[in-house]
């Protein structure tokens, strides 16, 4: 059962509603979901959701240079395309995460070899009380796709300052556009699916492992695996998410016990099992 669904107004708004929930209450901060897999019973306790809500982006200064503060409800290409217009370069790869700045930093995400954290200073947390506090690069453990607190207590990511290089703004807009005709070229965009689901092994790729196996286009229910890119899961029509995650639990056995390799996934999968 899902509980509560929230959009907070602001910061402070969010601030406010934290301080006043349950200390029990279980929290979810959802952006645009596009690499979550929510379980068909839906999620207990409350859901905030950050897309439309925290979008502030804009050029900051700070200790001598100009960075980009981006609150987590804003789209990744979103800040790609900011960044270019006014002539940073080297946040290019962000046009090709279709999620939220506050996805990218929970999971590191990167794509064309690059990565979130790579261009990230500092980032703006809250906690369950509602206090704000900044963050520093050295305060997390950054890993490929996983990024670890070395704190205790429960905080969440709400906004981050991002320092890329200033260079030709023009030359960083054809990138962008490169970079997008190769990802539509490449993905099944135009079904519904949860991004990548499993991660890159190290020395190899997950769609190639995949595919090896046989498995384009294995289906549970109306869940498949994508004829276009094997590393995605795209709902054929009217699939549940016990379909999905059936097939994504077959795809790892299979790559297993074929290929020897542990797929570790992308995707999250939250919420309860429908009853």
């Amino acid at each position: 059962m899902l509980y509560q669904c929230y959009t907070p107004a602001d910061l402070a708004d969010l601030s406010v509603f934290l301080r006043n929930l349950p200390a029990g209450e279980p929290i979810t901060f959802v952006g645009l979901g596009s690499n979550l897999l929510v379980r068909d019973g839906g999620i207990r306790g409350s859901v905030i959701f950050t897309h439309s809500a925290l979008v502030r982006l804009e050029l900051v200064e700070r200790e001598s240079r100009t960075e980009i503060f981006a609150e987590t409800g804003v789209a990744s290409p979103k800040v790609s395309r900011f960044a270019a217009m006014h002539g940073y370069e080297g946040g290019e790869f962000l046009t090709g995460i279709p999620g939220t700045i506050g996805g990218a930093l929970a999971m590191n995400a990167g794509c064309y070899g690059s990565e979130t954290w790579d261009i990230v200073t500092q980032v703006l947390t809250i906690d369950r009380v509602g206090q704000l506090r900044e963050r520093r690069h050295a305060d997390y453990r950054i890993g490929y796709r996983s990024v670890t607190p070395l704190f205790e207590g429960d905080e969440y990511f709400v906004g981050a300052w991002l320092c890329l290089q200033q260079g030709d703004g023009e030359r960083s807009r054809k990138k962008i556009k490169n970079l997008l005709q190769k990802r539509i070229a490449a993905q099944p965009l135009q079904i519904p699916n949860a991004g990548s689901v499993f991660r890159n092994p190290p020395g190899d790729y997950a769609a190639r492992l995949i595919e090896h196996c046989g498995l384009k286009g294995a289906r549970r229910g109306n869940a498949m695996v994508s004829p276009k890119h094997a590393n995605f899961i795209v709902n054929a029509g009217g699939a549940s998410a016990a379909d999905i995650e059936s097939l994504i639990d077959h795809v790892h056995a299979t790559v297993l016990k074929e290929c020897g390799i542990d797929l570790q996934r992308e995707v999250r999968i939250i919420g309860e099992a429908a009853r």
